[in-house]
């Protein structure tokens, strides 16, 4: 029983040692969020003007991709 005890950890670093792949922290608090909430309304507003089935999908897409074009455009803008 000793064997037991010793071998068995409650200390969580050495149970993530034992997992074959790394398990991600969750820890985006409160960007994660803004961007949650940034998103759905994008994607209502890209939706909802749209005319036909694929300039909806098309609307998703660029739901999802927004920020990325607008740091772009904002570093163009500042000439970084």
């Amino acid at each position: 029983m000793d064997n037991e005890e010793k071998t068995q950890s409650n200390y969580p670093e050495e149970k993530e040692k034992k997992r074959a792949y790394p398990v991600p922290n969750n820890k985006g608090g409160v960007a994660s969020g803004v961007y949650g909430l940034a998103f759905i309304g994008a994607a209502v507003y890209y939706i909802g003007h749209a005319a036909t089935f694929w300039m909806g999908v098309l609307g998703f897409i660029k739901a999802l991709v927004w920020p990325a074009i607008l740091v772009y455009n904002v570093m163009k803008f500042l000439k970084m």
